[in-house]
């Protein structure tokens, strides 16, 4: 089943316990996001209001009681829509509540026994597949009805071998 506009929300927002994504693609190209990307690249300011309204949702579902958090995988170099998420969007999200780890996959390779694509897991049961272009376009996002044994796994090993976002760029220049 594809899920977007209202689906994708209510979807999203359905879940009583936890959120969790494993984010693997070096770029997207969100149309909301490209102007923004372009002014960092450019060394312009944040705007104030950047991110607002996910953090307003981030908020909304730690008040509840629920919590949300991902796994990033990188691969240095970092790519500039990396270096943009690492600057604008990531402390924002942490500051929101978001639990947000790094997996650098540099040294390790893509070895790793983990899925390649982009996946949100709800309440370690309902997955959703988030699916790019090579571009980093998004093409769809889709729910996935199969077993969600592979994921909690993926899930695990990737918390194993990531650190906190705040550890891992310390002293790193994006």
């Amino acid at each position: 089943m594809l899920l977007d506009g209202e689906v994708w929300r209510r979807f999203f927002d359905s879940f009583e316990r936890e959120a969790w994504r494993f984010e693997a693609q070096p770029t997207y190209a969100m149309p909301r996001e490209q102007e923004n990307v372009a002014r960092f690249l450019r060394g312009e300011a944040k705007p104030a209001d950047h991110n607002a309204r996910w953090h307003e949702r981030v908020r909304g579902y730690i008040e509840s009681g629920r919590s949300i958090g991902r796994v990033r995988v990188v691969r240095r170099p970092l790519t500039g829509y990396q270096r943009y998420q690492f600057a604008w969007g990531i402390p924002g999200n942490i500051a929101a509540g978001e639990d947000i780890r790094v997996l650098d996959v540099t040294r390790e390779g893509y070895g790793l026994p983990l899925s390649g694509c982009d996946w949100w897991m709800f309440d370690e049961t309902r997955i959703a597949h988030l699916n790019f272009r090579a571009d980093g376009a998004q093409i769809n996002r889709a729910a996935y009805e199969g077993d969600p044994a592979p994921y909690q796994e993926w899930k695990r090993i990737a918390l194993e071998r990531s650190v906190p976002f705040e550890e891992y760029v310390k002293g790193l220049d994006v």
